[in-house]
């Protein structure tokens, strides 16, 4: 993400227009937009609150490192991941009255007024998510007639019931004999032996999705019914007909095909060779457990590792098993509590990139690079390396590893992002052992470069993992379960190519050619892992900058003008979750940290740091500081799925906010980028 790292060559092949295009940055032709008020002060005073505001932030951050050297935030979706944690342990037998009480006092804490839960801070209610958290409550013993559970188990009915829940809920109530493992769209595990060529293979699935189908397809296999607990007939619209006929689709739409497709299987279910049955199931078991984590977990993901938990308990692993014990640890290890005896599960874990990004902060600081804290979170990143081969090589068989995954260990799924955001952090560090880092980002660069993907982009995971057949499957109604390339991801990759002297690469070339095309009409780009286009806008810009766009050239402007356009009239930036699904959010909302953060990244990049909007977004951020260094955030500023699963990473408020100070007062002149000049407020 660094400007300052980049080696920039000159105008290029992405120059437009020349001397008139650099004219553009101040000249009569650049767009104007939305006014946003005179500065309420001197640059003097900003920069002295953004040098005092970033010293707190500093501090703060510092105090976070742990003794081996790295940073992981809180990582928070919705009450589902702790509903699906207590049914786990209900189906195995082995949950406790004190996980039960602490985990229901969380869920309660979620709930809205109207009786539904959401999926992300002041959003509508969503009825699986409401669905799950009900049945959490009714396991801690909240009766149904409770206010809150009245009010909860009348708006499901109202939203159609569990008729009209998604898959994943309904394979979760069918473990309990909630709901009849006939009425769920077939998933045979023999589509484990499906040529790579075929649509539908194991591996046109994203990574996150093929490693929760696997299981599940072994699940569904058995049909499990384990006693219920209590009956559920409040949550349908009608008990005595629990699961009303739907229209038929037409056989000319890709639903009708399908959903007669999935008819064929549930008939073919009885036919199956009970050897071909046995001899799918065992291979599935043996690819679960080759991918099992030196943690314990399955990808880091929370939903595979707790599906895979029950695939291999039905296939008569004990709890004492060492796959098995070591997965429930991993579960345990994936618990949150709280002060005040709340426990919520994480559904996922993100070390590498929250260090990667708290190295690249610190540094944007001011911390000098060869900072103590630096040195030991670069050697803790370098153990972190990926040099084996996963699941990426089976569309990229030759290609060497090297690399860096999300979380504390995913030798299976490193991905593109970490791996540029390691290797820039790596870039900022001055480490004694300096052949030591340069290796490590050799291998990152030629491994993001053999995994772009045809026309210039990137994935997260895999290349070209773009077929649009498995989101047809009426099993997949849970989010997104390709990877395709995204203009965030891609910009990273970038970046990091440009900081190692590559901007001048063919890869690069091409990558810039598809962010260019891929620009939105308004000026944007859209942010795949972000919320949303001010994530994609605040990544791209930096990223085209570093390649050699000059910082006049239209599609520079546009993103400038866009973002300038959007400023809240408190001087912040804000986008709503429902941007994903809704247009009208697009750079709309509640002023954020993170999110005012990333537009001033890209306000920077594009070198508008004297601009009105630039001083007005900084001056919100020294006004909403907390005391202690960093920001209140409540708001789902992360995707894991657009459209499906919002997240909230906690470390975000406080990151980019001091990427965006320190770059700020870098490009203002109050940093020579040599001394450490922040390191008065260090915490020892």
């Amino acid at each position: 993400m660094s400007a300052e790292t980049s080696i920039r060559p000159g105008p290029g092949p992405f120059a437009s227009g020349g001397d008139a295009a650099a004219s553009a940055v101040s000249g009569p032709g650049r767009p104007t937009a939305a006014p946003l008020g005179e500065a309420a002060g001197p640059e003097g005073e900003d920069a002295g609150a953004a040098v005092r505001c970033t010293g707190r932030a500093v501090a703060h951050l510092l105090s976070l490192q742990t003794p081996e050297g790295w940073w992981k935030g809180d990582f928070e979706t919705n009450v589902t991941m702790e509903t699906e944690d207590l049914l786990l342990r209900e189906f195995l037998g082995i949950r406790t009255a004190e996980q039960t009480r602490a985990t229901a006092a969380w869920i309660r804490a979620k709930q809205r007024a109207d009786g539904a839960w959401a999926t992300h801070t002041d959003g509508p209610g969503d009825l699986s998510t409401t669905i799950e958290g009900y049945i959490a409550l009714r396991l801690d013993g909240d009766p149904p007639d409770a206010p809150h559970m009245a009010a909860a188990s009348r708006w499901a009915r109202e939203h159609g019931g569990v008729a009209r829940s998604r898959v994943f809920t309904r394979i979760w109530l069918a473990l309990f004999g909630w709901w009849r493992w006939e009425d769920l769209p077939e998933l045979p595990p023999e589509m484990i032996f499906l040529p790579r060529w075929m649509p539908l293979n194991l591996y046109s699935f994203s990574c996150w999705a093929r490693q929760a189908v696997v299981p599940l397809t072994i699940v569904c296999a058995h049909r499990p019914v384990v006693p219920a607990p209590f009956a559920i007939d409040e949550l349908h619209v009608d008990p005595a007909r629990p699961n009303p006929p739907c229209g038929k689709a037409p056989l000319t739409s890709w639903e009708g095909v399908f959903r007669r497709l999935d008819r064929v299987l549930h008939r073919s279910r009885r036919i199956v060779p009970r050897a071909l049955r046995r001899a799918a199931i065992r291979t599935a078991v043996g690819w679960i457990i080759e991918r099992q984590e030196a943690d314990g977990c399955f990808n880091g993901i929370q939903p595979p590792l707790v599906y895979s938990i029950i695939a291999l308990r039905l296939c008569g692993y004990p709890l004492d098993h060492p796959v098995l014990s070591s997965a429930l640890r991993a579960a345990d290890d994936f618990t949150v509590r709280t002060r005040d005896g709340k426990r919520w599960v994480e559904a996922c874990q993100s070390p590498v990139w929250d260090t990667s990004l708290a190295m690249i902060a610190l540094t944007d600081a001011g911390l000098a690079p060869d900072d103590p804290a630096l040195v030991r979170a670069a050697d803790w990143l370098l153990t972190k390396e990926v040099r084996t081969h996963g699941d990426w090589s089976v569309r990229r068989p030759r290609l060497a590893p090297g690399g860096w995954a999300f979380g504390f260990h995913n030798r299976n799924y490193p991905d593109t992002d970490d791996t540029a955001e390691a290797a820039l952090a790596l870039l900022r560090v001055r480490h004694p052992q300096p052949e030591q880092v340069a290796s490590a980002v050799h291998r990152a660069v030629t491994w993001n470069l053999g995994m772009q993907s045809k026309g210039g982009p990137w994935g997260a995971y895999d290349a070209d993992n773009t077929s649009r057949w498995p989101a047809r499957l009426p099993f997949c109604d849970f989010g997104e379960v390709t990877d395709p390339p995204s203009a965030d991801v891609t910009a990273h990759v970038v970046e990091m190519l440009a900081a190692t002297g590559r901007a001048g690469h063919p890869a690069v070339h091409r990558a810039v050619d598809w962010l260019l095309r891929h620009q939105e009409n308004d000026g944007s780009w859209y942010g795949r892992w972000g919320v949303n286009h001010l994530y994609g806008t605040g990544a791209v810009l930096p990223a085209l900058v570093d390649a050699g766009v000059p910082v006049g050239h239209p599609a520079v402007r546009r993103g400038v003008w866009w973002l300038t356009a959007q400023a809240n009239p408190d001087g912040g930036w804000g986008e709503r979750w429902e941007s994903y699904t809704d247009p009208s959010w697009r750079g709309r909302g509640p002023s954020t940290a993170s999110q005012t953060a990333w537009a001033l990244l890209g306000l920077l990049a594009a070198g508008e740091h004297d601009s009105d909007a630039v001083r007005r977004g900084v001056r919100w951020l020294t006004r909403t500081q907390r005391a202690d260094g960093t920001w209140d955030e409540p708001e789902y500023t992360g995707t894991g799925f657009p459209g499906d699963l919002p997240l909230n990473y906690h470390l975000y408020r406080l990151l980019f906010p001091l990427c965006a100070l320190g770059r700020y007062l870098r490009a203002n002149g109050h940093q020579d980028g040599t001394k450490p000049a922040l390191s008065t407020h260090r915490i020892a």
